[in-house]
């Protein structure tokens, strides 16, 4: 682990071993050039977060990708999330636009500028995937949360994000199916990864979902300066305080209106009372 203006890089231990494999079976290059090109595409998402204003703590290299760990105190709206997320890719891709251009000049290895741009375009087609925690499954849940309330964007992207993990997990072993005897390893271990990954991540969206909510006084400052329009919400008195927080969207601010049974509004309320008697305790 090093630590480069406060920020800690780190491999993790599934880069470890993929390292050890590789000097085993003689292809330390190969995983030289990898590791360029997964560092590259990180510091295109550290970039784009740093520009935004983002604090950033750590950056832990995998194969595949990385984590990058930010502290985000509700500056980040879903379009910043998702020029965060695709600005990895995007990496990759101007990589793959130089090697083509070193190969038609034969100013570099053939080989190797074949294996850059293979490298390069496999990992940002699998980063693409709409999984969390790779960036098509951010890109995708910041998407959603433009249109769909955020505890239910949370809860829906957590568990579509479990079964691809488990397809990525089933495809690794289908040759197994086909009676060829084989199995892809590598994209096992990756779909291993992802599985666990998202079922920690599942049982933390009520811990992610009242982060959201603290966050939301930040974000009504901001919406209050661009001039935003309140978005209604109709609730009925016996109505749960949870199950109308949990209608919140995350670029809208709320007015909640209380009607009774005969349709007459007998109180209006801005979303930042119903979030201060959450955190008192008066959920009914």
């Amino acid at each position: 682990m090093i630590s480069i203006r406060g920020i800690q890089f780190s491999l993790h231990p599934f880069f470890v071993i993929l390292m050890l494999f590789s000097v085993i079976t003689g292809h330390f290059l190969e995983l030289i050039v990898l590791f360029s090109i997964v560092f590259i595409h990180e510091l295109g998402h550290l970039t784009a977060a740093l520009l935004f204003g983002v604090r950033i703590r750590s950056v832990q290299m995998l194969p595949f990708g990385g984590v990058v760990e930010m502290e985000d105190h509700g500056q980040l709206t879903a379009w910043k999330d998702m020029i965060i997320a695709i600005a990895g890719p995007f990496q990759n891709v101007l990589m793959i636009l130089a090697a083509l251009l070193c190969r038609e000049l034969s100013t570099g290895d053939g080989a190797l500028m074949n294996y850059v741009i293979y490298g390069n375009a496999m990992i940002a087609l699998f980063n693409l995937l709409p999984v969390l925690p790779l960036d098509g499954g951010k890109i995708v849940q910041a998407a959603a949360s433009l249109f769909f309330p955020y505890h239910q964007t949370l809860l829906w992207s957590s568990r579509l994000s479990l079964a691809g993990s488990a397809g990525v997990v089933f495809f690794s072993i289908w040759p197994l199916f086909q009676g060829e005897g084989r199995i892809q390893l590598n994209l096992l271990l990756i779909g291993i990864f992802l599985l666990y990954s998202n079922w920690i991540d599942y049982r933390h969206v009520p811990y992610r979902f009242t982060r959201f909510l603290m966050t939301r006084e930040r974000r009504y400052e901001g919406l209050q300066r661009s001039g935003a329009f309140a978005q209604p919400i109709i609730a009925d008195p016996t109505k749960h305080l949870d199950s109308i927080l949990r209608l919140f969207k995350r670029e809208k601010y709320h007015v909640i209106y209380v009607m009774n049974k005969q349709g007459h509004v007998i109180a209006t309320l801005p979303e930042q009372r119903l979030i201060s008697a959450y955190f008192t305790g008066l959920r009914t």
